[in-house]
C-alpha cells in the first residue's frame, strides 16, 4: 500500500482477488489479495481506477465554506440594517417597501421649543446628523442642502431642512441657533439631551462616537466620527430616498421634485 501522495503512479499486477480504490490524502491501491508493485522511473497511472472520496476531508472543506458564506451574510445583513435599507411590510410609490429609517423623537430645536417628529407632517424634510465643530463633512452636506432649496425657489417651502446635532455637550440650542444661520433660512437645528440624540439617531440609522483627542489638544477639541448621510423623507416622515456630502445639489433637487 503506498499512501500520501497526491497522485500515485504504479503498476498494479493483480495475483488474486480485484483491487479496490480508497482515497486517503491522495490516492492509494489496496489489493485484498497479493499486490505486487513494480516501481519504475516515473511510474505509470494506476491500472485501478481510484473512486472512493475521502469524505471527513471533504466535509471538513464543507463546514469552513458555510461558515464563511454565513459570516459574509450576518455582515451583509448588519449593514443594511445599520443603513435602513432593510423593507418594511409598508409600500411607497416605486418600490417594493419603506426602508426602515426614521421614527418618533423628541429634540429642542434652535430657538428652544421642543420639537417632535409631528411637527414635521405635511412637508418632505431633509435631515442631516452632525455636529457644529465639524470641519468639513457637515457644512459640505448643509450648504448642498441649502443650494438644492434656494434652487427651488418657492417651492422650498414644500421642504424642511432639519439639522440634528450628535454633539449635544458643545450644541446647545442658542449655539446651533447661531450655526444655522449660515444656510438656508428654512434650517431647522435639533438639539438635545445624550439620550434623546442617541435615541434618535438609532431610528435613524446613523453612526456617531467622540474620537480621541490628538496628543496636546484640548478636551474640549475634540472630534465625532459620524456617519455623513442626508435623509429625504416624505410628508408622512417615510424614508424616500439619502444622499451625502458628495451628491449634486443638482441631484438632490431634482429628487425633491418628483414628490412636490
Amino acid at each position: 500500500m503506498i499512501r500520501n501522495l497526491a497522485v500515485i503512479r504504479v503498476t498494479c499486477q493483480l495475483t488474486e482477488g480485484r483491487s479496490r480504490a480508497i482515497f486517503s490524502k491522495g490516492w492509494h491501491c489496496a489489493e485484498p489479495g497479493a499486490i505486487s508493485y513494480e516501481r519504475r522511473q516515473y511510474f505509470s497511472w494506476c491500472h485501478a481506477r481510484l473512486t472512493q472520496p475521502d469524505f471527513k476531508t471533504m466535509n471538513h472543506r464543507l463546514v469552513r465554506i458555510t461558515l464563511f458564506s454565513a459570516l459574509g451574510i450576518v455582515i451583509a445583513v448588519l449593514f443594511a440594517w445599520q443603513y435602513g435599507f432593510l423593507p418594511t411590510g409598508g409600500s411607497r410609490p416605486g418600490t417594493s417597501g419603506i426602508a426602515k429609517i426614521g421614527g418618533p423623537f423628541t429634540l429642542t430645536d434652535h430657538t428652544g421649543a421642543v420639537r417632535t417628529e409631528q411637527d414635521f407632517r405635511g412637508k418632505l424634510m431633509l435631515i442631516y446628523f452632525g455636529y457644529t465643530y465639524c470641519p468639513d463633512v457637515c457644512p459640505t452636506a448643509l450648504q448642498i442642502m441649502s443650494v438644492a432649496l434656494q434652487n427651488l425657489g418657492g417651492k422650498a417651502e414644500a421642504v424642511t431642512p432639519v439639522f440634528i446635532t450628535i454633539d449635544p455637550a458643545r450644541d446647545t440650542a442658542q449655539h446651533l441657533g447661531d450655526y444655522v444661520k449660515n444656510f438656508h433660512a428654512l434650517m431647522v437645528g435639533l438639539t438635545g439631551s445624550a439620550a434623546q440624540i442617541k435615541q434618535t439617531a438609532k431610528v435613524f440609522r446613523v453612526y456617531y462616537r467622540k474620537a480621541a483627542a490628538a496628543a496636546g489638544d484640548p478636551p474640549e477639541g475634540y472630534l465625532m466620527d459620524h456617519s455623513s448621510v442626508v435623509y429625504l423623507m416624505d410628508r408622512n416622515g417615510r424614508y424616500i430616498t439619502h444622499f451625502t456630502h458628495r451628491s449634486p445639489s443638482e441631484e438632490i433637487e431634482a429628487a425633491i421634485l418628483k414628490y412636490l
